[in-house]
């Protein structure tokens, strides 16, 4: 190998790779190898490579550079061999370096979380130790490079690490190098000889020698043996062999451990301070150089003899009284790097090798100095185990000294360790947090307020990079103890009311509950029980919450048939009728809005909604189409048959719905509430005009909802305005019965039902006009009916029709024909406490007899509540509402069509509107009737939960228009 070959340092992969071969002067001698590492500051120099410049007399590495030169942060180890004194130095660069410092925190992102971050800085650090490793193994003597006077303790846990680490991957490098030619010794352990670690140290400005004399004892005449400089050598020698020491890094027997010190020589160098007088500095080393010049023979001697000469010369110079050989106080000049480093290689290259051990029976360490090629074949095969990976057959090898890396942990990651030990003492009070105030069963909304707590508590104690794994854990555990016998059942009555059962399955058809199974087979229980009455309302019993809207609306009415209202008549509501032996529930169901399923439902509101201060207008417009005078409460003249000009109709207002395709005859108009409030006469059956009537009654489509349902899917739930249009659902939630002739109701006791609160059961009267009496009526009703002397006329009789005329036909044109009807909202709260309301907030109320005073005309014409505040509150905080259930209607004995069409809202929007299976529904006349609406209302995107506390109860109502009325054609004669 030519010097030019090696002018410039090479990195460790490159050297091992190239095949160069070695001058003949120099091929079969040995060679010593110095590994130098350490930490280096942010000073512009760089100490490490500056070392190598000074050792080797060249300008070899560069003392400039920075993160912006494209390299890395991870390990490298760059070589250059100094042939000419056979030493071969390894310089190791980490992140311990300022430069490679940089580049790894430039490498971080700006995102990069903590624990991301310190897994970065923990490869960095496995990188560094195994490159260490590596030194050790290949190195006779080691340069630790401090940046410094101060000694870092931290590099005692590091070589404690790297121990531990050596003899765990011993026999995979044994395995490694079995076939390399050198000794036994060196294969048996791994290594030439126990490497010698000498220490070096940058003395900082603060360090400086005192000129005054102080340090004498106030004696200025008396020199010091040693510089200051020196004496702190020894300091930190003293200290460093103490410490290694105390922690067993350095015992007896050197053969044993990772490194050895020496005994009798120094092993620790203090660089000093660059002289802050350059002229100065210049001169004494001029005058050194031409000290050593007159006394050294003209003869250039190479090699370890040079440096013999070196020292004598030195040692002559100082024992010859010169004083440019002498410092301030006579004090003896210090060595230089070069000759500090030199004698411990001298004994490596005269292969007397190092003799470290101590103790009463020391033990003699192997040694051996390999030439160029030998080391080369080892450094090659270590550092494709240690390092590289580059073959095949060492794949595996390397595979295992990685596996081998986790006893580095518990030394170099300090952090990770005090963070577990730190999170490990937090997760107890974590868990206490947790389980504290706990019942033995809870739902998940416990379990995740619980659980935000234990991790406030844990947060507050756990610190470092283990904090998320730590804290997963806790998670983990938490959901193991709620999972583990106290989950409590997730189900939730259709009254918001959690099972208070612990997680189970519910039994199958005709299986029976087993409470040893695991999980348990039992029905959902909230222990919340209510007190309701049957269809009609005859009958009070308890029930249990429910969970199924076929129980809450079905099952549990269906069980009071049997025992009360069984065998009353009734209307049935259609429902769905199989056609094959396994229906089906629907999907994808067409989802309309509320607005949109409700038309005919806002005609009717629209028409309730005109302001009563056109009442007038409305009447005397009304009174213009009637064609018989005689009709209206207002006298008219009967010469006068003139329409009145009609007014524009009101803005609000919408057109009148189609009569119903099973009225009587296509003649039959509808007789609104504004009938019962005097607002309208128009349209009264057989006494208006034909032919207006029939140009306003228009042929009727067929809908959708008259088609013929589906008998092959059924409606899974219940029927409102966002459902399918012919599907039928499997059971009716609603329920309407007659309890008897319109006489069985007594306006003057009420309802004899129980549960009703006192004076609350009397229905409200609705007063209708079926038509007035017209003057030929009168005539005929005044004549005689056998046409006797007895019928004649009483003397001065006015004449018909005449204005001021009294007497009896004034009377009989005031009594006009009129029929009541009964009216009753009924509102039931959970303890079975029952009332008749007479408005939105207002109860009926009646202390004597007579019966209810307030008309139906205002809960006919309002959005009624679905639910209010029970008048009869507990002594509790928390408000019971009840809930309109039934409605009752009596039908008297005339010519009325009383149409039955209930709409109710139990929700803000966007809900839908639900209405019985059949809309529309006439009621019989001369019946007492009761329509029972649904305890609760569900949808397929679940139930329809009552208002709590602090929700508003306006959005939960039944909407105006549920009952209309229609003036009955009679059947012709």
């Amino acid at each position: 190998m030519k010097g030019t070959n090696m002018a410039l340092p090479l990195s460790m992969g490159a050297l091992l790779q190239a095949d160069l071969q070695e001058d003949v002067a120099y091929r079969d001698e040995g060679l010593c190898v110095v590994g130098i590492f350490g930490k280096s500051n942010m000073q512009p120099g760089a100490p490490k490579e500056s070392i190598v410049n000074s050792l080797a007399d060249k300008h070899i590495f560069s003392l400039f550079g920075g993160p912006e030169d494209g390299g890395t942060a991870d390990s490298s180890i760059e070589a250059f061999y100094h042939q000419e004194n056979r030493v071969l130095y390894l310089l190791l660069s980490s992140v311990s370096d300022s430069r490679q410092l940089l580049r790894a925190c430039e490498s971080l992102s700006a995102g990069t979380g903590h624990s991301d971050s310190h897994e970065l800085w923990k490869d960095l650090d496995r990188q560094h130790c195994l490159h260490l490793l590596y030194i050790f193994s290949v190195s006779h003597v080691l340069l630790l490079v401090h940046p410094n006077q101060t000694f870092d303790v931290t590099y005692d846990r590091l070589f404690r690490a790297l121990d531990a680490l050596r003899q765990k991957v011993l026999p995979l490098i044994r395995a490694a190098i079995k076939d390399c030619p050198v000794s036994k010794e060196w294969k048996l352990n791994c290594r030439p000889c126990p490497p010698r670690l000498l220490f070096v140290f940058q003395m900082n400005g603060s360090m400086k020698v005192s000129t005054n004399g102080s340090e004498s004892g106030g004696n200025p005449d008396k020199p010091k043996k040693h510089s200051p400089r020196r004496r702190l050598q020894h300091a930190l020698e003293d200290q460093i062999y103490r410490i290694f020491r105390k922690s067993r890094v350095l015992t007896n027997q050197s053969s044993n451990c990772l490194f050895t010190v020496p005994a009798n020589q120094a092993f620790v160098y203090v660089i000093p301070t660059v002289d802050e007088d350059p002229v100065g500095a210049l001169l004494s080393q001029l005058r050194s150089t031409c000290t050593v010049s007159e006394t050294e023979p003209a003869v250039v001697v190479t090699g370890p003899r040079r440096y013999q000469q070196m020292r004598r010369s030195a040692r002559q110079s100082s024992y010859s009284g010169d004083p440019a050989t002498l410092l301030m106080g006579g004090q003896l000049t210090d060595c230089s790097l070069k000759e500090f480093l030199w004698q411990h290689v001298e004994l490596v290259l005269t292969k007397k090798g190092f003799d470290d051990s101590v103790g009463r029976n020391p033990q003699p360490s192997h040694f051996e100095l390999p030439t160029y090629s030998k080391w080369v074949q080892i450094a090659s095969k270590l550092h494709q185990v240690l390092i590289s990976n580059t073959e095949e057959e060492i794949a595996e090898l390397w595979s295992k000294v990685q596996g081998q890396l986790k006893v580095l942990e518990g030394f170099l990651d300090a952090d990770t360790k005090f963070s577990e030990n730190r999170c490990q003492k937090a997760l107890p009070l974590a868990h206490s947090a947790y389980q504290s105030n706990l019942p033995h069963n809870y739902t998940t909304t416990v379990h995740k307020n619980q659980l935000a707590q234990a991790l406030r508590v844990y947060s507050q104690h756990a610190r470092g990079v283990a904090f998320q794994r730590y804290a997963l854990q806790l998670h983990e555990d938490c959901y193991k103890f709620w999972s583990n016998g106290h989950q409590l059942c997730e189900e939730r009555s259709l009254t918001d009311q959690h099972c208070v059962h612990k997680f189970h399955l519910l039994p199958q058809t005709g299986e029976k509950t087993d409470m040893d199974r695991n999980p348990p087979i039992l029905n959902h229980n909230s222990r919340g029980r209510s007190t309701s009455a049957c269809n009609c309302g005859r009958k009070q019993v308890p029930r249990e919450d429910p969970f199924d809207i076929q129980a809450a609306n079905y099952d549990f009415y269906q069980m009071l048939d049997e025992k009360c209202c069984g065998k009353l008549e009734r209307i049935d509501f259609p429902v769905f009728q199989p056609s094959t032996s396994d229906p089906a529930p629907a999907t994808n169901q067409a989802q309309r809005t509320p607005i949109e399923a409700s038309g005919s439902t806002e005609v009717v509101v629209e028409k309730l909604k005109e302001p009563s201060t056109n009442q007038s207008t409305t009447q005397s417009t009304n009174q213009s189409h009637t064609p018989t005078p005689t009709q209206s409460h207002t006298p008219i003249p009967a010469q006068s048959h003139t329409p009145h000009p009609r007014p524009k109709p009101h803005p609000h207002a919408c057109p009148e719905p189609h009569p119903r395709a099973q009225s009587h005859t296509p003649a039959d108009t509808s007789l609104s509430l504004a009938l019962s409030l005097g607002q309208s006469t128009d349209s009264l059956g057989p006494y208006a005009d034909g032919d207006g009537t029939e140009t306003q009654v228009q042929p009727k489509r067929p809908s959708l909802v008259d088609r013929q349902p589906s008998t092959v899917e059924y409606l899974p739930g219940m029927m409102h305005s966002g459902c399918a249009k012919g599907l039928l659902p499997k059971f009716s939630s609603w329920s309407l019965v007659k309890l008897g002739p319109a006489k069985s109701y007594n306006c003057h006791t009420g309802l004899e039902h129980p549960g009703f609160l006192p004076g609350s059961s009397f229905l409200l009267p609705w007063d209708l006009v079926i038509r007035s009496r017209s003057e030929e009526d009168t005539d005929r009703l005044t004549e005689p009916l056998d046409g006797g002397t007895s019928s004649w006329p009483a003397p001065n009789k006015t004449l018909v029709g005449k204005r001021g005329s009294t007497g009896g036909l004034g009377r009989s044109r005031r009594r006009d024909d009129m029929a009541r009807i009964f009216v009753g909202f009924e509102y039931e709260d959970s303890r079975g406490r029952r009332f008749i309301s007479c408005g939105p907030d207002k109860i009926v109320k009646v202390l004597g007899p007579g019966g209810a005073k307030d008309p139906a005309t205002r809960v006919l014409n309002t959005d009624m509540p679905l639910y209010i505040p029970s008048p009869s509150q507990g002594r509790g905080i928390k408000s019971h509402y009840a809930q309109l259930t039934r409605l009752f209607v009596v039908v008297p004995d005339a010519p009325l069509e009383v149409t039955l069409n209930p709409q109710v809202q139990p929700g803000p929007p966007p809900c839908p509107l639900f209405h019985p299976e059949q809309t529309d529904l006439v009621l019989p006349p001369d019946g007492f009737w009761v329509l029972r609406f649904p305890y609760s209302f569900c949808t397929d995107r679940g139930p329809c939960y009552p208002p709590k506390e602090n929700q508003p109860l306006n959005n939960h109502k039944v909407l105006r228009g549920i009952l209309k009325a229609t003036a009955a054609t009679p059947a012709p004669q």
